[in-house]
Formats: C-alpha cells, sequence, structure tokens
C-alpha cells in the first residue's frame, strides 16, 4: 500500500511538474522543470525494478540533456534582456 501512495505522489509530481513547464514563460524555469521530471522518472524507473534504465536517464535525461539546455540558453540573448535594455535607454535620454 505505501508504495502504490509512493508511486502515485510521484506520478503527481511528475504531472505538476510538466503543467508548470508548459505554463511557464521563462526557458530557464522551464528547463529546470523537465530536469525536475527527468529526476522523477528516475525514481519512477528505479522503484519499477529497472535500475538500468533509471541511471540511464538519470545520466542522459537529468544531467547531459537539462546542461545542453542551460548552456544553450545561456548564450542567447533572453527577451527580457531587451525590454531591460530599452527601458535603461529611455531613462538615460529623459
Amino acid at each position: 500500500m505505501t508504495y502504490l501512495i509512493l508511486i502515485f505522489f510521484l506520478l503527481l509530481l511528475m504531472l505538476g511538474a510538466a503543467i508548470y513547464a508548459i505554463v511557464q514563460k521563462d526557458l530557464l524555469y522551464a528547463v529546470i522543470a523537465t530536469g525536475v521530471i527527468s529526476l522523477v522518472l528516475t525514481a519512477l524507473f528505479y522503484l519499477l525494478q529497472a535500475p538500468d534504465v533509471a541511471l540511464t536517464e538519470a545520466a542522459i535525461g537529468v544531467a547531459l540533456t537539462t546542461i545542453i539546455f542551460i548552456i544553450t540558453i545561456r548564450n542567447t540573448v533572453r527577451h527580457e534582456d531587451d525590454y531591460n535594455k530599452k527601458d535603461d535607454l529611455k531613462s538615460a535620454v529623459e
């Protein structure tokens, strides 16, 4: 019974993180939410007695994919930064 409650809780956590990733406007927070989804999926795979799949998901899904997305977002110009620069220019002119 406790096992089923734990699996149900992890599934709800994964669903909540997925909805948060879809609704979130900031890409960095959305990527972190997808990392949480992969982390919960890793725990579910381990609980379902698939440790090799859990290890692969942890290495690829949590670590590698999240790091690649964060590096990509860091190297691009953020939409919020454009608005802040325009506001700074307006205040400097006035």
